[in-house]
């Protein structure tokens, strides 16, 4: 039995801010947007790389009406998960793991989806309405829809901006067949700055609200599947899941707060990681540390690629006995990464004579190649 509800909008920020989300709020889902044309000449120009999916749903991605087309409202939820640290001052440490801030605690997913589905059953049972549950798995465009519900901007880096909680908010969105009054939207205050678009080290913006992922260290280290191109390897430092660069640099992180939610703060076992600590793990190992984690959706094989190059940027030959048992990683995707790390950390002549010794051993071609590098 449905209870009426007088004022929906306080109710529902009320509830929401119980529920644990730190800002809440609305957007009518079925107003007219640019986003979709924006997403489009990404998909066009090629930016989206290997991202399949983006392509293959543009048309439901197109509007939140395309997807569902009752819905009237979006209850768009955040959470703050601002790290305690400087994110950037990690790379000055060639030896430690660099690992996106979000990446560093739990799942949010599974957290932030958990409290959208109480938000939403609560809703149901005072509004008499349908309501969908979203959180970044869906073809559904959240952070447009986040710009319109008043909670941020979208930065000249893509990523939201919130006046309150600078680059750290993850995103959940509930749509419902509710008319619900809609908040006003958020004004864009980046102004002349252009600090994230100066910071990328792998040049991945081609102008202002533009982002070219082919060439972003998030793509290269976690959505790409096989070798990072070689002409990004350097860039990558000591980077091995995903890059925190334009977020960590914007001005108004000035404001920013660390997480509440204990589970979104940093593990220290994966915060404080080694790149030597990392290099050796196996499937289980890795399963193991990353349960729970959002590094366990790029497996065992892609993070020691990552490491790898990590490794051979380290310009530490101390390294080389930890890389060479790759060299027989089953993987060719590790041994072409192991065979790039060794050329970076020995010196001309031992690694002309390492390659001389095991060319004739190695016949997978993506492999061989490397040796040319």
């Amino acid at each position: 039995m449905t209870t009426s509800i007088s004022d929906p909008r306080s109710a529902i920020r009320d509830k929401a801010a119980e529920l644990g989300f730190d800002v809440c709020g609305f957007a009518a889902a079925d107003a007219p947007w640019a986003a979709a044309g924006r997403l489009e000449a990404f998909i066009t120009a090629g930016h989206h790389g290997e991202m399949a999916w983006l392509s293959d749903t543009l048309d439901r991605r197109a509007h939140p009406t395309a997807m569902w087309p009752a819905a009237r409202t979006a209850v768009m939820l955040g959470v703050n998960y601002g790290p305690d640290t400087d994110p950037l001052a990690i790379l000055q440490d060639p030896n430690r793991a660099a690992i996106s801030v979000y990446a560093q605690g739990d799942d949010y997913h599974d957290l932030i989806k958990g409290r959208l589905k109480q938000l939403a059953g609560w809703m149901a049972s005072r509004l008499g309405q349908d309501l969908k549950v979203f959180v970044d798995t869906a073809p559904l465009m959240e952070k447009p829809l986040a710009q319109a519900a008043g909670l941020g901007w979208q930065g000249k880096h893509t990523n939201l901006v919130s006046r309150d909680f600078g680059s750290w908010l993850f995103l959940g969105a509930i749509l419902t067949t509710a008319d619900i009054p809609a908040d006003d939207p958020s004004a864009d205050h980046c102004g002349q700055c252009r600090a994230c678009l100066d910071i990328c080290p792998t040049r991945a913006f081609p102008a202002p609200y533009q982002l070219d992922a082919r060439r972003c260290i998030s793509y290269l280290t976690i959505e790409l599947k096989g070798p990072v191109p070689v002409e990004f390897r350097s860039a990558l430092g000591n980077r091995i899941y995903g890059c925190d660069d334009c977020l960590a640099v914007c001005p108004w992180n000035k404001f920013a707060s660390r997480a509440r939610e204990i589970r979104l703060q940093a593990r220290p076992a994966v915060a404080l990681a080694r790149l030597e600590d990392l290099v050796g793990l196996d499937d289980a190992a890795f399963r193991t540390l990353f349960a729970k984690s959002p590094v366990k959706r790029i497996g065992r094989d892609r993070l020691v690629r990552n490491v790898l190059y990590a490794l051979g940027n380290s310009r530490e030959a101390r390294h080389v006995p930890a890389i060479m048992p790759h060299l027989d990683d089953p993987k060719p995707l590790v041994r072409g990464a192991a065979v790039w790390a060794l050329s970076r950390l020995l010196v001309a002549g031992d690694f002309s004579v390492l390659k001389a010794d095991r060319a004739g051993q190695e016949t997978d071609p993506s492999v061989l190649l490397e040796w040319t590098r």
